[in-house]
């Protein structure tokens, strides 16, 4: 199993939302803290990007600009323009926003067109693959970088533009393309540090062995895995490993190998009506008891008390 992926998995819900905006100078957006996580694009002209903490961030034509802490921000064509209050409802969305016409345009050119959109999370089985992510992860527009990323936004902006039969299908899913995109570029780039290294659990993955172990785990998380048998996966002594996964993760295997199978279980609890018996199983508990036990445990409710909540 890919573990960005299943990452990104845990933690979506709902349908991602997006759309396309002429801007007219002087102008200027105030988004306010959302619990989802929300990226902007320069498809024209430029804009600046003003975090809660932080300071602002010039963007550019092309570039990116992603915020996955769902932070309150502010995006305008500059840093003295007047800012517009902008309040997504329940599903992520901005009411009756704008799909700009396709060009030409009439009359003169707009300043500035920019591609927004939102994701919806459950931050309470949040992966430290998003967690660990700065306030804003700025991805510059330069010349031969990120081709698989400046793809899906032209793809994405292009459906936008001129809807057609199949257009909400295929955006929902370019929303999600984009989203892995955008960290696979992160962490493959701007993610680090000074001597180009992977930090963080960028390093983690980068790690053949831990990578290995931790494929391992993420492929049959109810598998009754030990430290020694992870070890093997990953070419290393039992000691060894043991330090070095919890170096690189920043927790022991079987501490992180209990967490997952927790947010698998919750993630199955919200999504369908698996029963309670196939989701233990799933989650490696042959005693539907001890799942209980061991969920409440992690959750602060019983599985049946999370599953009502979620629907």
């Amino acid at each position: 199993m890919d573990v960005l992926s299943d990452a990104v998995a845990a933690m979506r819900t709902g349908r991602p939302h997006s759309g396309l905006r002429n801007k007219f100078a002087p102008w200027g957006l105030r988004f306010e803290a959302a619990s989802g996580a929300g990226f902007h694009v320069v498809l024209r002209g430029s804009a600046w990007l003003t975090p809660a903490h932080g300071e602002p961030v010039a963007l550019a034509r092309g570039d990116v600009a992603f915020l996955p802490h769902g932070r309150g921000h502010a995006l305008a064509g500059t840093l003295d323009a007047p800012l517009e209050d902008v309040r997504l409802d329940e599903e992520g969305r901005w009411p009756g926003l704008p799909v700009p016409p396709p060009d030409p345009v009439p009359g003169p050119p707009p300043d500035a067109v920019t591609l927004c959109g939102a994701y919806l999370l459950d931050r309470s089985r949040a992966h430290p693959l998003l967690t660990e992510l700065p306030e804003v992860v700025h991805l510059p527009a330069r010349a031969g970088a990120h081709g698989s990323l400046r793809a899906a936004v032209e793809l994405l902006g292009d459906e936008l533009r001129c809807p057609r039969p199949g257009s909400d299908t295929i955006v929902s899913h370019l929303l999600d393309t984009l989203l892995v995109y955008i960290l696979r570029a992160w962490w493959q780039g701007e993610g680090r540090d000074g001597g180009g290294h992977p930090t963080g659990w960028a390093a983690a993955l980068a790690d053949p062995g831990i990578a290995a172990s931790l494929r391992a785990i993420h492929a049959d998380p109810a598998r009754p895995w030990t430290v020694g048998e992870l070890g093997l996966r990953a070419g290393l002594s039992r000691a060894a490993f043991a330090r070095r996964f919890t170096s690189l993760v920043g927790r022991p295997p079987l501490t992180y190998l209990t967490w997952w199978r927790m947010t698998t279980a919750g993630r199955l609890l919200r999504e369908d009506d698996t029963p309670l018996r196939l989701v233990a199983q799933r989650a490696g508990y042959t005693s539907e008891f001890a799942f209980a036990k061991a969920f409440k445990r992690e959750f602060g409710m019983a599985p049946g008390r999370y599953r009502r909540r979620a629907s």
